[in-house]
């Protein structure tokens, strides 16, 4: 605002105008201030050659403290001092989650905004940290699907925003990415041999990340659906021979769509007949077997000698 102080925002264009030559009469023109408002912050912040925006926001904050007189910091102040520590603390707890600082540092500011919602500037000021910092991590949080985009009413700012919905979105982008890891260290274990040390190494992985994600993604199953699988696993195993859905539709006296949505979860969330595994077999028949990465190798041969 002209005649007002500089903002953080100002003193970034300062910045960037020193870089490119501009006079000091130019700069004030641009920002509608006298030039030695210009001259004067320059001058008290190093000088052209060492001009930082940053450093310079910092100092006239530090001037301002100086400047308030004792006793006038009210408790809105320090509510925003204690809420501005609030967020760098947190936001260290986070990044040790494994999101990098930066974006974890813009992600808590947003998660603590009332409206959940701030622009570029807004964030440039309370982390007071550069633009392309911020748009950076933005980027970042975009891209795993943390922080959506929008505008102010009047549409001439851009505004990141966080939805309620934030940690559901969260939770099942983990959870693909746990499934993967476990598909291909399964992947990693066949090619390697799952007799290797390298093989039994990759299966124990598989199956870590496979539990994980079959815990995290349970969210989506009713207790019908649960039951309705653990049913069908037990009438394979009471069968102890294949049999197709329809010959399951029969002995259960159940509807075949009924039977063809428990063979889905089975085939979805297998951690639901751990340690058996339900296999469909060339001609369409369903068959329970033993979870085939519950035992290795020695165990299964050493097994079989036992009881051959």
């Amino acid at each position: 605002m002209p005649g007002g102080r500089l903002t953080h925002e100002d003193r970034q264009k300062i910045a960037t105008w020193l870089a490119d030559g501009l006079g000091y009469a130019d700069m004030g023109r641009r920002l509608g201030r006298p030039t030695s408002t210009v001259t004067r912050e320059v001058a008290r912040n190093g000088g052209p050659a060492d001009y930082l925006a940053d450093r310079a926001q910092q100092a006239a904050e530090r001037r301002a403290r100086r400047r308030r007189p004792v006793g006038t910091t009210g408790p809105d102040e320090r509510q925003t001092e204690a809420a501005r520590r609030f967020v760098e603390e947190f936001a260290v707890l986070v990044a040790g989650t494994g999101l990098p600082r930066m974006p974890s540092r813009v992600f808590v500011c947003l998660l603590t905004s009332d409206s959940g919602s701030l622009t570029s500037a807004d964030l440039v000021r309370r982390l007071r940290v550069s633009p392309a910092s911020v748009s950076k991590a933005v980027g970042y949080l975009e891209s795993i699907e943390l922080v959506g985009r929008g505008r102010d009413p009047d549409g001439r700012r851009e505004r990141y925003t966080i939805s309620d919905d934030v940690w559901l979105r969260a939770w099942r982008a983990d959870t693909r990415a746990h499934a993967e890891v476990s598909a291909a260290a399964r992947r990693g274990a066949h090619i390697f041999g799952s007799g290797t040390p390298a093989g039994t190494r990759l299966r124990e992985m598989g199956r870590f990340f496979a539990r994980i994600s079959d815990h995290m993604d349970d969210n989506d199953l009713s207790h019908t659906a649960v039951a309705d699988t653990l049913t069908v696993i037990a009438a394979l195993v009471h069968a102890a021979r294949p049999l197709t859905a329809d010959d399951l539709a029969t002995a259960l006296d159940w509807p075949a769509q009924r039977v063809t949505g428990a063979l889905e979860v089975i085939s979805r969330r297998p951690v639901l007949s751990d340690p058996l595994a339900v296999e469909r077999l060339g001609d369409g028949t369903y068959v329970i077997v033993p979870r085939p990465d519950r035992l290795g190798p020695a165990q299964r041969e050493a097994l079989r000698g036992r009881t051959g």
